[in-house]
């Protein structure tokens, strides 16, 4: 992991420097702020660590342009004569923790330990909407809440689509906000388990399984070995399963302490406006349109749909309609139940040779029809890599390697509003 250090004492740079040799961090240390923003603008970091007195520019001034240039960034503030209000200033602009100088360098690096965590596994963001007018999800809810007051297994049971990871991170907010949280599929674990340095890596915060039903009976063993080991036991464990998944009897007796029930969409109709108009919402900021609103109309064709999909499939109607809309209303949804595939859209790429050309569109390409697969199939990892014709851990790998969740991102959007 890439650590930028801003440091203009000569003999503290090199002994932060020394210290981390050898370590999974490859350190570039600088003197300057404005060279230290020269390669924050060329290369992303991961860390960031730097002084608050600097030459030319304050270190809180450092930290407000380098979270400009990359909002994902960590954070760490070092001084000697820092005063209430530079730490409060730091903290509001997102540092993660203050180092006051001297420090013993045991802890240095102990918190950036807890960094890389959350760099490998970053939690869920807070306000992350949730909606929750209808009972079965203000019951649903107030199981969450009565499940956070322990660390507990939780397995999420319910239909594709219905929000299974969505409740996964809800659960893991109300439990510990800042600690690291990782989503896995159960289908690309393998013979040997879950990887031991990722399960050290998540220690205090929580290790979502989606699809339990496709855990090879090869990995049950050792992953009931895994919850059961020192590195298992630091960290909550949580699954998701289809409604008629069966759990496998190892995992049953370790992950089956405490089952809550996802509601489908078609049990929760008071949420179905709230749910598209968020939506709507969401999907125009990401094309830079203006937000559009839905007629009565519209409404009364959302109401009167069965929804098989669930929130995914309202989800990808949503996208699908908006692309093809003008104006600042929706009338109606002319696809809606007709299974009808959105049309591949691709952008121009940037101006270049044309080989080049070629396979960015190529990888735009196939990160649409990535989407598609996953869309299709429900999220069903097996099914979508045997269509695809792929292994499951080679469909698993590309859709990280294109940002896509294992998970449907539809079940992300759901919001308790007040």
């Amino acid at each position: 992991m890439d650590l930028l250090l801003v440091e203009d004492k000569d003999s503290f740079r090199r002994l932060l420097t020394q210290a981390l040799e050898g370590s999974v961090w490859t350190v570039r240390a600088v003197a300057d702020p404005q060279e230290a923003l020269r390669h924050l603008e060329s290369q992303p970091f991961h860390v960031l660590v730097t002084d608050l007195r600097l030459p030319g520019m304050s270190g809180i001034e450092l930290i407000r342009r380098a979270r400009r240039l990359h909002p994902g960034l960590r954070v760490v503030l070092m001084s000697a004569f820092g005063e209430p209000k530079d730490i409060v200033e730091a903290m509001r602009l997102g540092a993660d923790d203050f180092l006051p100088k001297p420090f013993d360098l045991d802890a240095f690096l102990a918190l950036l330990d807890r960094l890389r965590a959350l760099v490998g596994a970053p939690p869920p963001d807070p306000a992350e909407p949730w909606v929750a007018h209808s009972p079965a999800m203000q019951a649903l809810d107030a199981a969450l809440r009565q499940a956070a007051s322990a660390d507990l297994p939780v397995v999420f049971r319910g239909e594709r689509g219905s929000g299974r990871e969505r409740c996964a991170r809800r659960l893991h907010v109300l439990r510990h906000p800042a600690a690291p949280y990782l989503s896995l599929s159960a289908a690309t674990l393998g013979p040997d388990g879950p990887d031991p340095r990722m399960l050290q890596l998540l220690a205090g915060g929580s290790l979502f399984l989606a699809g339990l039903e496709h855990l090879s009976t090869a990995a049950a063993g050792p992953l009931a070995r895994a919850m059961d080991g020192e590195s298992g036991r630091r960290l909550a464990w949580m699954g998701g399963v289809d409604s008629e998944g069966v759990l496998a009897p190892d995992i049953a007796q370790r992950l089956g302490s405490l089952e809550l029930r996802v509601p489908s969409l078609r049990e929760r109709r008071e949420d179905l406006l709230a749910l598209a108009r968020l939506l709507l919402e969401q999907s125009a900021r990401r094309e830079g349109r203006p937000v559009v609103w839905l007629e009565r109309s519209a409404e009364r064709q959302l109401l009167d749909h069965p929804w098989p999909g669930n929130v995914r499939e309202l989800e990808v109607l949503v996208g699908r309609t908006l692309l093809f809309s003008e104006g600042h209303a929706i009338r109606s949804f002319p696809d809606l139940g007709l299974g009808l595939a959105a049309p591949l859209c691709l952008s121009w790429p940037e101006h270049g040779d044309l080989d080049g050309m070629l396979k960015a569109v190529a990888r735009s390409a196939e990160a649409q029809l990535l989407r598609r697969a996953m869309s299709e199939t429900a999220g069903d990892l097996p099914r979508a890599a045997e269509i695809l014709a792929l292994t499951v851990r080679t469909l698993a790998q590309r859709l990280r390697d294109h940002g896509i969740p294992l998970e449907d991102r539809g079940s992300t959007l759901l919001r308790k509003t007040p």
